[in-house]
């Protein structure tokens, strides 16, 4: 079964992240499938809007599946993931159609950062939403994932979530506006993605494309340099013991190294 899946209903191209024994934890290929969907999306009318959410009802995605850090052996193999994923996020930022991210419960790691790219987030009562890293893996998110949320979110709140590893839920997430609505189950949500993208697919859309890139120019006028400290988390001690030990459900013994 595809890992990742696409369907047109009407003028709405749905995506679903299709691995719900693994709360939706995203492969490379999962990575790499969601970019070409919104790579090659046709702009000739023929679709109007993306919608993007995860199998299963209870995860939009669990972040990156991390077993895949475990071939992880050198500051390079860090600086091409990091790579990747910036490619993969601005490949969605790029999409010329406007995006809904439909979320149902956990929202996190990498699931997080690309619903953070969306153009609209709605969200189950029962969100759960963040980068538990602090307490997991031990490894960083770039300067560019750090300035998008910062914009969505605000400096402050972004740094003690990450700081406390807390994973925010669905009343705090509209009232940041992180997301816009909050529906009662996984039925009413996927209803509510359907009618939003019908109401996007009826506006104009080269005002919804120049919006969505010049927005993505501000955004991309704040990054920095941040090679050293991506080698610095996922090249550590700790890094290694907080996958291994994720893996084997313990609490990880962190040492600072």
């Amino acid at each position: 079964m595809s890992e990742i899946l696409s369907e047109v209903r009407g003028h709405t191209l749905w995506i679903t992240f299709n691995r719900p024994e693994a709360r939706n934890a995203l492969t490379f290929g999962m990575y790499e499938g969601l970019a070409s969907l919104c790579r090659e999306v046709p702009t000739d009318g023929s679709i109007r809007a993306v919608v993007i959410h995860g199998a299963g009802g209870k995860s939009f995605a669990a972040g990156t599946d991390m077993t895949q850090f475990r071939a992880f052996s050198c500051p390079q193999d860090a600086l091409d993931y990091e790579e990747r994923m910036e490619r993969i996020l601005e490949t969605v930022e790029r999409c010329p159609l406007p995006t809904v991210a439909a979320i149902t419960g956990a929202c996190t790691g990498g699931g997080a950062a690309i619903a953070g790219v969306c153009d609209i987030r709605i969200a189950t009562a029962n969100l759960r939403f963040g980068f538990p890293i602090a307490r997991t893996l031990g490894n960083c998110l770039s300067a560019a994932n750090l300035a998008r949320l910062a914009a969505l979110m605000g400096t402050g709140r972004v740094r003690e979530m990450i700081f406390a590893a807390r994973l925010i839920g669905a009343e705090e997430a509209q009232g940041c506006g992180l997301i816009s609505e909050v529906l009662a189950d996984e039925a009413a949500l996927m209803a509510r993605a359907a009618e939003l993208a019908e109401t996007l697919g009826e506006m104009a859309p080269l005002t919804l494309r120049a919006t969505k890139e010049a927005m993505r120019r501000v955004g991309a006028a704040t990054r920095v340099e941040d090679t050293d400290l991506i080698e610095m988390c996922y090249m550590s001690r700790d890094f290694r013991e907080g996958m291994e030990a994720f893996l084997a459900k313990r609490p990880p013994e962190w040492s600072g190294e």
